[in-house]
């Protein structure tokens, strides 16, 4: 009880008898009489214990029923939600390949094969600054269409057949052609082909012309097979004379530039093709280019614009069936385990020859593979936890055993003092140190 208070009872009481004390007595008999009123509190305390026994022997127990139930719900809740980590390390080994190896483009022989990647065509341009006079010459070029109104069998016409244009001058066809024969209803064949001057510089220049074909002068064709310059184009490009030219060393540096930057797009092209399961090596891809195009003249800035076009192919290899067969050259014992090479896209690739090569009947190749490999073991994670579920914490390195393909494994059970692996495989997770 606080101590005013009884204070102030002893002085209550002091003052119903009409006794005022002196000051100091007064004092020292508020504290005595405090002291007897605590002794006799501790007494009802006391007595008040000993008369109901039952009911604080039940208040006991109901702490420690509190105290058993939330050790009880402790370790229910720790063994509910009780978990098994295992961390492993697959068992790998290292070489240095060098494999002398044949596939076929064949998928349903036994064998390696192949697959191709092809039309895969794109172009890169550069300007280049024109730094060199030279004294050049060029011959006039145009297209013409020819008209057959002789018969209805086609004519077959050489390479560089003579045309005398309607201006005196001389022009030959680019290429070989065949002009088609008239229809039924007499309508001419026809067909163009591309013609150059006969001589160079600019005289040959003209606006569309008429033209004869000379070589049937005198024969009943002369007047049957009517040559003109195709509608809407002239005869241009005929000069002789100095212009500025790019050097021959801007022009090599430039078209080794647009090689390497139009296959390394062509490449980002072709993988984005390449299906799941098979690799491209760096090395099994070419690009084939036709030749530049680079104009007669400089532009008004004299610069040249050059053009290279090209298209990619690739070698694709089934990366399984390819990792399978030089594991079972490679590796002594090899058991028939899932392996696979972390770093087989890494490996250098060379055809045994690549004199004549044509992608467009490519049937049987013969290669070679070197380079450093990883091999790795891969874990059947789904059999590996089946095999654990249930397990005594002290039983794990004998589990461990039975697999081969791993090299090391740690356990981690939650909570710490748990001794067994859970036996639900959602509360065990497995994670593979799988090298990348």
């Amino acid at each position: 009880m606080p101590k005013h208070f009884f204070e102030d009872m002893v002085k209550a009481k002091r003052l119903s008898r009409g006794i005022v004390p002196k000051e100091p007595e007064l004092k020292e008999t508020q504290e005595a009489e405090v002291e007897e009123i605590k002794r006799e509190t501790k007494k009802e305390i006391k007595r008040e214990i000993k008369t109901n026994p039952s009911k604080n022997k039940s208040r006991y127990f109901l702490w420690l029923v509190a105290l058993v139930s939330v050790v009880f719900c402790f370790f229910a809740f720790s063994f509910l939600f009780s978990r098994a980590t295992i961390t492993v390390n697959p068992k790998t080994e290292d070489l240095v390949l060098n494999e002398n190896l044949s596939a076929n483009k064949d998928s349903n022989n036994n064998g390696l094969f192949f697959n191709l990647v092809d039309n895969i065509s794109g172009e890169e341009s550069k300007d280049i600054q024109a730094n060199v006079q030279k004294d050049v010459s060029y011959k006039a070029t145009g297209t013409v269409v020819i008209y057959n109104a002789f018969s209805p069998t086609p004519q077959a016409l050489n390479i560089d057949t003579r045309l005398e244009g309607s201006n005196g001058k001389i022009y030959k066809t680019q290429t070989k052609t065949v002009v088609p024969g008239m229809s039924k209803d007499k309508t001419p064949g026809q067909v163009e082909v591309g013609i150059y001057g006969s001589a160079n510089g600019p005289d040959y220049n003209s606006a569309p012309l008429d033209f004869n074909i000379l070589g049937f002068k005198g024969t009943p064709k002369y007047s049957k097979f009517k040559v003109r310059s195709k509608t809407g184009t002239q005869i241009t490009g005929g000069f002789i004379g100095k212009v500025n030219v790019i050097s021959d060393a801007d022009k090599a540096s430039a078209l080794a530039e647009l090689n390497s930057s139009l296959k390394t797009k062509l490449l980002a092209k072709a993988t984005n093709q390449i299906p799941p399961g098979f690799v491209l090596f760096k090395d099994a891809v070419f690009l084939s280019t036709e030749d530049p195009i680079i104009p007669l003249t400089a532009d008004k800035n004299n610069n040249f614009t050059i053009t290279l076009k090209g298209n990619l192919y690739g070698i694709l290899f089934d990366e399984q069936k390819l990792t399978k067969k030089i594991t079972e050259d490679r590796l002594d014992n090899y058991d028939g385990s899932d392996v696979y090479i972390s770093n087989i896209k890494d490996l250098t690739f060379s055809l045994a020859t690549q004199d004549n090569l044509s992608f467009d009947n490519l049937q049987n190749i013969n290669f070679n593979l070197s380079g450093p490999a990883k091999f790795v073991w891969r874990l059947d994670e789904d059999k590996f936890v089946v095999d654990l579920l249930g397990k005594s914490k002290s039983d794990f390195s004998q589990v461990l055993s039975q697999y081969p393909n791993i090299t090391s494994a740690t356990l981690k059970l939650s909570p710490p003092w748990k001794m067994s692996i859970p036996d639900e495989i959602k509360n065990i997770k497995v994670n593979v140190n799988y090298p990348i």
